[in-house]
C-alpha cells in the first residue's frame, strides 16, 4: 500500500512556488498563515483599517503533463470604514478560490474581436505561482465595494455656498420632471 502522506509535499507558509520545483506527478498542499508584515502590506494595498485571521490553504493538482489546478480556501476578517458614517465595519471572508494554470496560454491578438472566456479562473502558467498574490486578489474581490454599517441609510446631502440655492437630488435628475411637464402640456397650461 502506498502511503499518500509521503507522496504529498506540504508548502507551509511558502507564498511563491517555483514551477520547476513542483513535482509534476502528484498533488501538493499549501497552508499560508500570513504574518504581521504580510497582513500590513495587504491592508495598505486594499485600504483596510485592520486585517486579522488572514489564511490561505489548499492544493495544487497536476492537470495533464504541464498544467495545474489550484483549489483553496481563503479566510480573513477585514475592517473597513462605513461609506455613510465612517464607523468601522467588520466583514468575515470565507471563500473558495479556484485557478487553472495553463502552460500553453494564448493571449488573443490585439484588436481582434472574440468571445470572452467565461472561465476567468484560468491563467497562464509562468515560472512561479504566487499564492500570496492570488490570496490578495481573491480577498479584494470578496470585500464589499461600499461597506455600510447595518441599518444605516444615506440621507439626502445638500452642499452649497452661502446665498446660493442648494441643488437637491431632484434637481440632479433632469428627466424626472418630464412626466409633470407632459401632464401640464396635455392640460394646455
Amino acid at each position: 500500500m502506498v502511503n499518500t502522506a509521503k507522496q504529498r509535499k506540504s508548502h507551509r507558509n511558502q507564498t511563491v512556488l517555483n514551477v520547476c520545483d513542483i513535482p509534476s506527478d502528484r498533488e501538493i498542499t499549501f497552508d499560508i498563515v500570513f504574518n504581521a508584515e504580510q497582513r500590513a502590506e495587504t491592508r495598505n494595498v486594499l485600504s483596510l483599517l485592520e486585517l486579522k485571521n488572514y489564511r490561505f490553504s489548499g492544493k495544487l493538482t497536476p492537470r495533464g503533463k504541464n498544467d495545474w489546478d489550484m483549489t483553496g480556501k481563503l479566510g480573513a476578517t477585514a475592517t473597513q470604514e462605513c461609506v455613510v458614517t465612517l464607523e468601522t465595519v467588520k466583514t468575515r471572508i470565507d471563500d473558495l478560490v479556484n485557478r487553472t494554470f495553463y502552460s500553453h496560454w494564448e493571449e488573443p491578438d490585439e484588436g481582434s474581436v472574440s468571445e470572452m472566456d467565461e472561465n476567468v479562473e484560468s491563467e497562464p502558467l509562468l515560472n512561479t505561482i504566487d499564492l500570496g498574490l492570488i490570496a490578495r486578489e481573491a480577498l479584494a474581490l470578496s470585500l464589499p465595494d461600499y461597506p455600510r454599517k447595518e441599518n444605516v441609510k444615506l440621507e439626502e446631502a445638500v452642499f452649497t455656498e452661502p446665498g446660493v440655492s442648494p441643488m437637491t437630488d431632484k434637481d440632479a435628475k433632469p428627466f424626472a420632471g418630464l412626466a409633470d411637464l407632459k401632464k401640464k402640456l396635455e392640460k394646455g397650461i
